[in-house]
C-alpha cells in the first residue's frame, strides 16, 4: 500500500441514605460521571446498578451558563464556606494547574496554541474549556475544568445510587473536575482520556442533621489503534508507580475497574482500548490522602502519554492503517454516545454541548462488516481490546 507520512470501594453504608448520592451526576461539562465496575459485585450492589440503568434520568437544576472574555481568578462562589483552605478550593486550585501544566506540554509538542473558551453561572461554578483543533500533531485535543453548583431532583438521585425511596426532597450538590481526551493524527499514536473530581453533597431541605456527603473519582485510561507492548507497559507502569505510592492494592483494582467499565457491550464486548486505572466513589480515608493521590495521578497524565505520540508523530503509516486508526475512532464515538454516563448524562440534563461532546474525534469511519485479517496487527489489537491483558507485573 502507498505509504503515507503523517500528513472499586466499598458501598458507603454509613452515610444516611438521603444524602447518598453517587458521583457520576455531572456532566462533562463538568465532571464524568460513572459507574461502579460489573464484576464481583454484592448481590445488593449488582441490585442496585441494575435499578440505576433502568430508570430514566431527567434535569439536574444547573443554571445556564453566562460567556466571558476570560477566565476568572476561581470558578467558586464568594465568601462562605468556600475559603481557600476548604477541600472545594483546593480542588480547584490544583485542577487549574493541572490545566494548565497539560496544556502547555501539548502546545509544546505540537506546536499550535489551544481556544480557551469560559463561562460561570450566575449562582455559581462555571467552567474553562481549552481546545485544539486540526494541529500539526494532534487532530482534536481538549481539557476541560468545571466547577458545578446543583439541585437533583430525586429521580436522578436514585437513577444514580440505585436507591429505592419516595423521597422528594432536591438535594444540593457540588462537583469540580478535569477531564480530557486527546486524539493524534498518527495511527501509530494513541488516544488518551482522564479526569479527576470531587464531589460533596449538602444537606437536603428538610433534613438539615443530615451529615454532609464527599467522595473522589478519576481515572486515566489509554486507547491505541496499534498495539506496542513497549507502549502499554510505560504507561501502565507509569500509573502503576504513582497508585503504589499511596497504596499498593490500588493499581490491581484500579487496572480491573477500568477494564470492566470501559466495554462496548453490542461489539462482542470490546473494551475501548487497553484501559488503565480507574476509581470512584473513594471516601474510605482522610480527604488529604485522597487529595494527594488525586493530584499525583493528574500529574502522571504528562509523563505517562506525552512521550508515546512524541515517539509515533512521525512514524510512516500506509492507507489502510489510517482506515484502521477511523473504526476505532468509530468504537470511541460508539462507547461514549451509547455507554459513558458522563456523555449520556449531559445530553439528558442540558449541560453545556461544546464541553460535552469535545470527547468525540474530529473524524471516524464506520465500514460495513470489516474483519481484520487473522494474523494481522489489526487482529492483535482486537484480541487486546476483547481479553484485556496483563502489561506490568
Amino acid at each position: 500500500a502507498r505509504t503515507v507520512r503523517s500528513v472499586r470501594p466499598d458501598r458507603r453504608t454509613s452515610l444516611h441514605p438521603k444524602v447518598k448520592m453517587a458521583f457520576a451526576c455531572v456532566s462533562m461539562a463538568a465532571v464524568r460521571p460513572t459507574v461502579a465496575r460489573k464484576v464481583s459485585l454484592p448481590k445488593s450492589r449488582k441490585a442496585a446498578v441494575a435499578r440505576r440503568a433502568s430508570v430514566p434520568v431527567r434535569a439536574v437544576g444547573i443554571e445556564q451558563e453566562v460567556a466571558l472574555d476570560e477566565a476568572p481568578l476561581t470558578l467558586l462562589r464568594e465568601g462562605g464556606e468556600d475559603d481557600a483552605n476548604s477541600m472545594r478550593a483546593r480542588f480547584e486550585k490544583m485542577i487549574r494547574a493541572a490545566q494548565d501544566e497539560i496544556v502547555s506540554a501539548i502546545e509544546e509538542l505540537d506546536g499550535q496554541k489551544f481556544q480557551e473558551d469560559a463561562w460561570t453561572r450566575p449562582g455559581g461554578g462555571g467552567g474553562i474549556s481549552r481546545v485544539l483543533q486540526d494541529g500539526n500533531v494532534f487532530e482534536k485535543a481538549g481539557v476541560n475544568v468545571s466547577v458545578v453548583y446543583g439541585q437533583m431532583p430525586p429521580e436522578a438521585y436514585r437513577a444514580a445510587t440505585g436507591e429505592a425511596g419516595g423521597g422528594k426532597e432536591m438535594i444540593p450538590f457540588f462537583a469540580a473536575g478535569i477531564s480530557s481526551v486527546m486524539h493524534p493524527k498518527n495511527p501509530m499514536a494513541p488516544t488518551v482520556h482522564f479526569n479527576y473530581r470531587y464531589f460533596e453533597t449538602d444537606a437536603p431541605e428538610g433534613a438539615e442533621g443530615a451529615p454532609r456527603a464527599w467522595w473522589f473519582g478519576g481515572g486515566t485510561d489509554l486507547t491505541p489503534s496499534y498495539i506496542f507492548n513497549d507502549d502499554a507497559a510505560h504507561f501502565h507502569g507509569t500509573l502503576k508507580d504513582v497508585c503504589d505510592k499511596h497504596d499498593e492494592t490500588f493499581y490491581p483494582r484500579f487496572k480491573e475497574w477500568a477494564d470492566d467499565y470501559f466495554i462496548i457491550k453490542h461489539r462482542m464486548n470490546e473494551r475501548r482500548g487497553i484501559g488503565g486505572v480507574f476509581f470512584d466513589d473513594m471516601n474510605d480515608r482522610p480527604q488529604e490522602e485522597l487529595l494527594a493521590f488525586a493530584t499525583d495521578m493528574a500529574g502522571a497524565v504528562v509523563p505517562a502519554y506525552v512521550p508515546l505520540v512524541a515517539k509515533h508523530k512521525d512514524d510512516e503509516y500506509t492507507e489502510t492503517e489510517k482506515e484502521w486508526q477511523q473504526m476505532r475512532r468509530g468504537r470511541y464515538v460508539e462507547f461514549n454516545l451509547v455507554y459513558d454516563r458522563g456523555t449520556t448524562f449531559g445530553l439528558r440534563t442540558g449541560g453545556r454541548i461544546e464541553s460535552i461532546l469535545m470527547s468525540l474525534p474530529l473524524t471516524a469511519r464506520w465500514q460495513y462488516d470489516m474483519q481484520p485479517e487473522e494474523g494481522s496487527r489489526e487482529a492483535d489489537a482486537l484480541d487486546a481490546f476483547r481479553n484485556p491483558r496483563t502489561w506490568v507485573a
